[in-house]
């Protein structure tokens, strides 16, 4: 894991998931670059506070931040049919797949040789699943997925010690519209 100065790419859900894997990222010899695409964020002003404090955690842990479009209508029209699915279903697994695709062409497209998502860090994700989309993503693109399961060795824990000291906004529901209705509920 200590390839000294290679970049990698990681796409980030949100500051409170991407603080930890940042940092380890760093810590382990890879300059990192966040890669905030997060179309199933619902609604947009939800999605500002999580973008902001992106940009805050960002600014403190001195790493790159690109910021894709918000294309919650695509997201959407992707889900169609999907709504009633639960969490952590075909549902989740196609918003993964949306995500990491659009992550690992972002990648390529700037010459990055590495790619991995913050999500993993959550004790509410499939790494297993994350890890299958990843990997299949590679086959196609000369970008290698690095399966890192960040919620290892305390890393939940870590990350939520990150977003207390910076006073990062904490979310209470995963994104979606979907995960919305049901913390509702």
């Amino acid at each position: 894991m200590k390839e000294q100065s290679k970049k990698v790419l990681i796409h980030t859900c949100c500051a409170i998931c991407s603080g930890h894997p940042i940092k380890f990222l760093q810590e382990s010899g890879y300059e990192p670059v966040a890669y905030f695409f997060n179309p199933n964020i619902h609604p947009r002003s939800e999605y500002d506070k999580r973008l902001e404090a992106q940009k805050t955690l960002c600014e403190k842990l001195n790493c790159k931040l690109i910021v894709e479009d918000y294309e919650n209508n695509i997201y959407n029209e992707l889900m169609t049919g999907y709504e009633d699915h639960k969490e952590g279903s075909e549902r989740c697994k196609r918003c993964f797949e949306f995500r990491l695709l659009k992550s690992i062409q972002k990648a390529d497209e700037l010459g990055i040789e590495n790619y991995t998502t913050s999500i993993s860090i959550s004790p509410h994700k499939n790494f297993e699943v994350l890890t299958n989309v990843g990997q299949k993503f590679s086959k196609y693109f000369k970008v290698k997925y690095l399966d890192i399961d960040f919620k290892k060795k305390d890393g939940f824990l870590k990350t939520t010690k990150i977003a207390k000291e910076l006073e990062l906004y904490r979310q209470n529901y995963c994104g979606c519209e979907m995960s919305m209705q049901r913390l509702m509920n």
